[in-house]
């Protein structure tokens, strides 16, 4: 078995004997530690003894409504609903969905992609295929994207960023040196036993086009992704094209693929929607509880990026968008 995602914190949490990922204390201190929640310099001394008091008690009942600062108040509230759905879940995943199948808005991006990260890691436990691992990526890291070589290279936004901030300290650099995509490395079959030891560095770019590889590599994260956490076996193939005249549901898996895919399906042309960059056919298995409407039916999947070649994948979709005729 290969070790990767350590930043996940999955190493903090433990394991059920179904699979499924357990609260501990210590997963509840790492949320505590990171710099959003430390209590800042001019914090007040009921922040700071509220903060020390949750580290030595993660589960402990507090009341931040005292506090000086009306912002840290808010704040503290935010997290603490957050840890109270932890807390009240049997598994991590379970929690998950709850959040997943509510009102998300009321829970900072930050705690959502944490989860999504350390729930993946846990789905992909037994994964040995590096690519699949890599596109998983996506569920929880911004990607961007280059179109480079007749191909479709999606890099981590975060490593193309600090890429970038280097080139600017030399402005000839930034004049002649190939796109920043190209310093990194491309992620192949000859290079794949790298990727482990280097996962956490986020920095292997997947090709998605030109050969499927990349598609079906993103093709089976997701349907580990949905078994996981639904329980049902899809069967999931990339596309060139949606031919299919009567085509009756798609999940848009970023907020752009939704708004274009809505507006293809109203008939709009779309300038925009070579913004489309991947396209997939997901069947769910014989045994899938599915709406009468929608039985032998494919559902269809699409990825696209924004108008900043930003892929920001949404996770929950394929939660909350498959046609079921009751909840998995």
């Amino acid at each position: 078995m290969n070790e990767f995602w350590v930043s996940s914190g999955h190493l903090l949490l433990d394991r059920s004997a179904d699979g499924f990922l357990l609260l501990t204390d210590d997963f509840l201190r790492a949320f505590l530690a990171r710099p959003e929640l430390m209590p800042p310099e001019d914090a007040c001394a009921l922040e700071r003894a509220l903060h020390a008091r949750l580290l030595e008690t993660p589960r402990a009942r507090v009341d931040p409504t005292a506090l000086a600062d009306p912002d840290a108040v808010e704040n503290w509230q935010m997290f603490l609903r957050f840890r109270d759905i932890l807390i009240a879940a049997p598994t991590i995943e379970a929690a998950y969905l709850r959040l997943a199948t509510g009102d998300l808005s009321a829970t900072p991006p930050l705690f959502i992609t944490q989860l999504v990260h350390v729930i993946l890691r846990n789905a992909l436990h037994d994964t040995t295929d590096a690519a699949t691992v890599r596109a998983a990526e996506l569920f929880f890291r911004p990607q961007r994207v280059t179109h480079h070589n007749n191909t479709i290279l999606l890099a981590d936004a975060e490593a193309i960023e600090t890429h970038e901030q280097q080139r600017q300290a030399s402005p000839l650099l930034a004049m002649l040196a190939p796109p920043p995509v190209a310093e990194l490395t491309v992620l192949t079959d000859d290079n794949a036993a790298d990727y482990w030891g280097r996962s956490d560095a986020f920095d292997m770019v997947l090709d998605l086009g030109g050969t499927p590889g990349g598609r079906d590599a993103l093709g089976r994260a997701i349907a580990i992704w949905v078994r996981h956490m639904l329980g049902i076996s899809v069967g999931i193939d990339p596309l060139p094209a949606i031919t299919d005249p009567d085509w009756r549901w798609f999940i848009g898996l970023d907020s752009e693929a939704t708004r274009i895919g809505n507006a293809l399906w109203h008939g709009e042309t779309l300038p925009e929607a070579d913004r489309l960059l991947a396209l997939f056919r997901l069947v769910p298995d014989a045994a899938t509880p599915i709406q009468a409407d929608m039985a032998g039916r494919p559902i269809y999947l699409m990825l696209a990026a924004n108008a900043d070649r930003l892929v920001r994948f949404k996770p929950q979709n394929l939660i909350t968008g498959l046609p079921l005729a009751v909840v998995a």
